[in-house]
């Protein structure tokens, strides 16, 4: 087993720890709860850079009222002899008055791409992340960050606010850690009893369908459809939205549920026009749902057709 890493809690000591660190540094920011997703961010990470620093804090901003954030996992020093497996240099935890000295005013707002999907049934969600997200980038100054595949929305909205501030720093996605049954890693899933974690397993399996569609070169409308029908047969399971959008700029292409009035026509048709020399474009269809009262979301890329329906 690797040592364990230092943790930190105040801005000081973090300053200090970061100060004793010789080459490059690679940031993995988490809400702590961690699983093995977490660690195979810390794994990658150690491929970027000589040292991973690693946050674990629970954002009290991306939350709204009403939602699970005094709920919301807090297991510190299981998460801290987890890191010691893969061999993080340094934990950040700080409490909120370490976070925010005072409270905070400021909010960064990332454009269309925030407003859309998560956005919509979380308006202030995204502001948040930005805001923890620039202030851990800005004090820990890395050179590369890396974050989950799963929350593809949010890594979207972070490259979209890092290039458009010029923030000197590297950010890299990985690919969704999944459990052997296919539900993708989450701390939420925690929450699930035995039976609603059987239910879970549709959103997985909505996925293949629709990957499955896409392969034929139906529509994208069929490609989306045959994602809802696996959720809205499963019992226990309330579906929020299917979507598909351009994998590039995270466009909305299509989508049902809260989604289905949130495409842009003319965005829509801007995305299909740049790919339809190929015929085909990468495309990424994300779905959120209800299982229980726990809310999931999951995703995967996808090639569909330039054709039918999609113009």
């Amino acid at each position: 087993m690797n040592p364990k890493p230092q943790l930190t809690h105040t801005r000081e000591e973090l300053a200090a720890a970061l100060s004793a660190l010789e080459g490059s540094v690679a940031l993995v920011m988490t809400m702590g709860a961690l699983h093995r997703g977490h660690l195979e961010l810390v794994r990658q990470a150690h491929e970027l850079a000589d040292h991973v620093v690693v946050t674990i804090f629970v954002n009290p901003t991306q939350f709204a009222p009403g939602e699970d954030y005094d709920a919301y996992p807090r297991t510190l020093d299981a998460d801290m002899e987890a890191l010691s497996t893969v061999g993080a240099d340094v934990v950040w935890a700080p409490s909120n008055d370490d976070a925010y000295p005072v409270p905070a005013t400021t909010r960064i707002d990332a454009g269309p791409v925030a407003h859309i999907l998560e956005g919509a049934t979380r308006p202030t969600h995204f502001a948040g992340v930005a805001l923890v997200v620039t202030k851990a980038l800005n004090l820990i100054r890395p050179e590369v960050a890396l974050f989950g595949q799963k929350d593809a929305q949010q890594l979207a909205v972070i490259r979209t606010f890092v290039r458009d501030l010029d923030i000197p720093v590297r950010i890299q996605g990985v690919e969704i850690v999944r459990d052997s049954d296919g539900v993708a890693l989450s701390s939420r899933n925690q929450y699930l009893s035995d039976a609603e974690r059987e239910h879970a397993r549709a959103l997985s399996r909505a996925i293949d369908e629709a990957r499955a569609a896409a392969a034929l070169g139906v529509p994208v409308s069929e490609v989306l459809r045959a994602a809802q029908q696996v959720l809205d047969a499963e019992e226990g399971v309330e579906p929020d939205y299917v979507a598909i959008v351009d994998d590039d700029d995270f466009t909305l292409l299509a989508g049902s549920g809260s989604a289905a009035d949130q495409v842009n026509p003319e965005l829509r048709g801007a995305s299909f026009e740049r790919w339809a020399a190929q015929g085909t474009m990468r495309a990424r269809i994300l779905l959120a749902a209800r299982v229980g009262a726990t809310r999931l979301i999951d995703n995967a890329d996808v090639m569909v057709s330039v054709s039918g329906d999609a113009r």
